[in-house]
């Protein structure tokens, strides 16, 4: 955590991008993180722990959002597979006009390290699916920035670990989406949260969504 807050700050610096907060999801882990984060002492970095709500990336993302003041919002994990050395690229999609800009390991360019074969299958496989309700290629990616006026009035249903497909779909950006281009390496710090429940998760939420789809084409 010390070394991704750091590198957070520094590669803003760097870029000249004084302007931001960072906000440290913390699900009241054990390992003191809220604490943790406090005694860093870096300007514009700050951690909520969510003690007492229900645990899970999705609601807090969720949450996250709630408690973010920019008028762009950013996604990342804390385990270092998200480099971030691309915020600065993301923020300049933005500022070239996109809603929304993605991390992506699926456009030319990106890619993933340290996966093996059965995880590269899946995850290629889940992107396919998700394209019935989503032009984005790397549908699974949770390295995201959104502009917050496209989410204002936005009801997500904050489940599982794929925030970022609930936000490509129901976000409000017009096809103004870019994907840029990361190498994904397999995270640093803790393990992968990947399992059956994690699956499972996904394929309700997707066919969630195919359903909302279908229905406001219907009602409109």
């Amino acid at each position: 955590m010390p070394e991704l807050l750091s590198a957070v700050d520094r590669v803003f610096s760097r870029a000249g991008l004084s302007d931001f907060e960072v906000i440290v999801m913390d699900d009241d882990s054990p390992d003191g993180t809220a604490n943790l984060v406090g005694e860093l002492q870096i300007p514009r970095i700050r951690a909520v722990n969510r003690r007492g709500k229900p645990r899970g990336l999705a609601p807090a993302v969720a949450d996250g959002f709630r408690e973010a003041k920019g008028d762009v919002w950013c996604v990342m994990d804390a385990d270092l597979s998200h480099p971030p050395e691309v915020l600065p690229l993301l923020a300049e999609a933005i500022s070239k006009g996109a809603v929304i800009a993605v991390g992506s390991r699926y456009v030319k360019g990106g890619g993933v390290k340290d996966w093996p074969w059965k995880r590269r299958m899946a995850s290629r496989a889940a992107c396919l699916t998700a394209n019935l309700v989503t032009p984005v290629r790397d549908a699974t990616s949770g390295f995201f920035m959104v502009k917050r006026e496209a989410m204002e009035g936005v009801v997500l249903h904050p489940q599982g670990f794929k925030i970022g497909l609930e936000v490509f779909v129901k976000a409000r950006h017009g096809g103004k989406i870019s994907e840029v281009p990361y190498t994904f390496k397999d995270r640093t710090r803790g393990s992968s949260k990947l399992g059956g429940l994690v699956i499972r998760q996904f394929f309700d939420q997707l066919r969630r969504l195919i359903t909302e789809k279908y229905l406001s084409k219907k009602i409109k």
